[in-house]
């Protein structure tokens, strides 16, 4: 029975993850941080990479667990849920604007160690939401796309270091790794090229060699970094995703903007409360969750 509840609190993570992907200014690591195993999937992408054979051996177990449930999620995303969002993003952005002002409460009471009397990181916050609020800003001026067709060594260079500075922004709470490549205008050309390689179209395989490369690598020195701020600095770098999470409302906010055919940012006018409420009783409802599938490790 526990294993049993081990598989589904971790496809439930990894499904929750995908779909926060989906959304425009909303990231996975958001998902992972609200849903409380950020520091297990951190330390795991770690192990997987640094780690003695053992705990590679319990990495690979327990990242494959979460990547069934991402899976899933991530087809769901594609298959049903793109045109939701593009033809009712107004209601999705509600959702998740829900999701995360009612979820902060629950993060801060779990974290109350760190942040009881270290008001003075606060700066830290400060400092997180103002890299959110700079990436999203980013994302609006920085126009048009770069042509990855010419398989040189700038290009290389240049995707190389978009998919590094990707994988590191999407385990960051309120950063999306697909805003960062949007900035970098290689979103687009990327996605193209996948579906090129899955219609087996092989000239597009060099270019998402050094892509995945660039997520590799920014795995293995983003999150040893991230890892170890969590040990040493946990007070100040929870603060800091702390302003992150609440600066994500503003990405959100102006997710609209970011879509294929752009669309005006959120307004109160065109906000849903019943879909900020449904966040809410969502929230709660894997809260409540989470406590049961987890009874057994707290007993």
């Amino acid at each position: 029975m526990k294993k049993i509840k081990d598989y589904i609190s971790n496809f439930i993570n990894g499904f929750f993850m995908a779909l926060a992907d989906s959304v425009p200014g909303v990231s996975g690591g958001t998902v992972a941080f609200i849903l409380g195993f950020y520091d297990k999937f951190i330390t795991a992408l770690d192990d997987l990479f640094r780690g003695n054979i053992n705990k590679k051996k319990e990495a690979i177990k327990y990242l494959f667990k979460i990547a069934i449930g991402w899976g899933v999620g991530f087809l769901l995303a594609v298959l049903f849920l793109a045109n939701l969002f593009d033809k009712h993003i107004y209601e999705m952005s509600s959702l998740f604007i829900g999701f995360i002002i009612f979820a902060l409460p629950i993060v801060m009471k779990e974290e109350k160690e760190s942040l009881k009397g270290q008001y003075k990181n606060i700066i830290f916050a400060i400092l997180g939401a103002l890299l959110v609020i700079l990436v999203t800003y980013l994302n609006r001026v920085v126009g048009g796309t770069f042509n990855i067709d010419s398989f040189n060594l700038g290009t290389i260079l240049y995707v190389f270091l978009a998919a590094m500075v990707a994988i590191s922004a999407m385990v960051l709470p309120g950063i999306s790794g697909s805003t960062i490549l949007l900035i970098f205008g290689i979103y687009i050309p990327i996605i193209s090229k996948i579906k090129a390689l899955i219609s087996l179209d092989f000239s597009a395989l060099p270019i998402l060699i050094v892509f995945g490369l660039g997520v590799i690598f920014g795995i293995l020195y983003f999150i040893k970094l991230l890892r170890k701020c969590l040990d040493k600095k946990r007070s100040a770098t929870i603060y800091a995703i702390l302003g992150m999470m609440i600066a994500s409302i503003y990405s959100i906010i102006m997710g609209p903007t970011t879509l294929d055919v752009p669309l005006k940012y959120l307004t109160f006018d065109t906000f849903n409360i019943l879909y900020f409420i449904l966040g809410g009783v969502i929230i709660f409802s894997l809260e409540g969750l989470k406590y049961f599938l987890n009874k057994d490790k707290n007993e």
